[in-house]
């Protein structure tokens, strides 16, 4: 992990948990800034699966870029959910919030984001949310209304009129950010890297949990476009 202090150059910040969805934005923005201003800026906030940020330290290698983690060791006292304690059973009744919304975390990861983006000199961060997972997993802080305020208030805090949270992906189906992930020459190397699944469980996934669900159906879909793509497992 680089030491922050040692930075330099930076002209963007990628909120990466290394997913499919941030590595795509770190995808985008090597592409638009070059390996070598971009900074993979990593949570480790008590997460279920750890591992995640092992594979996000590997996509990053992968891309070139340097990586950074801060710890937000307080979250777990503050609110709890199934994605940061494993004896919670993964559920979402209908009528209530999945038990897997963790309160705040995009808004506060952009939030600290921009702060260090701001002390490097950097003038954006990117992040990988995307509308589909607040309509079918009800995650509030995934659409871009909600980075519209969230970038009226960091532009307030660091008193920046210009700066930016960017939200490439917000639009997009799953099934898009296959054809992204393509075009881009990604796809395959971040489908055989990246986990979604809440369980844990690499590539296909359990199959069960909103996020593989979401996941396998964009794959299914981009297969029947592109019948000729194999995946990696």
């Amino acid at each position: 992990m680089t030491d922050v202090k040692k930075l330099q150059g930076i002209r963007t910040v990628v909120i990466h948990s290394g997913g499919m969805d941030s590595s795509l934005c770190l995808a985008l923005a090597v592409r638009d800034f070059g390996a070598d201003s971009v900074l993979s800026l990593g949570f480790d906030y008590g997460q279920r699966h750890g591992d995640e940020l092992e594979r996000a330290q590997r996509i990053a290698e992968w891309f070139g870029v340097r990586r950074y983690v801060v710890r937000i060791g307080c979250y777990g006292e503050l609110t709890q959910n199934a994605l940061m304690d494993a004896s919670i059973p993964i559920e979402h009744r209908e009528g209530e919030d999945p038990n897997t919304l963790v309160v705040g975390r995009n808004g506060l990861m952009v939030r600290l984001g921009a702060i260090l983006a701001d002390q490097l000199g950097a003038d954006s961060v990117y992040t990988g949310v995307i509308g589909v997972e607040a309509a079918n997993s009800g995650y509030r802080d995934c659409t871009r209304e909600y980075m519209d305020l969230m970038e009226q208030i960091v532009r307030l805090d660091l008193g920046r009129s210009d700066f930016e949270v960017r939200t490439p992906l917000v639009d997009m189906t799953k099934k898009e950010t296959m054809d992204l992930g393509y075009e881009l020459g990604c796809l395959e190397f971040l489908l055989d890297v990246t986990v979604t699944c809440y369980e844990g469980v690499a590539h296909a996934g359990c199959g069960t949990c909103p996020a593989c669900r979401l996941r396998n159906e964009g794959i299914r879909e981009f297969l029947t476009a592109r019948p000729g793509f194999a995946l990696p497992w």
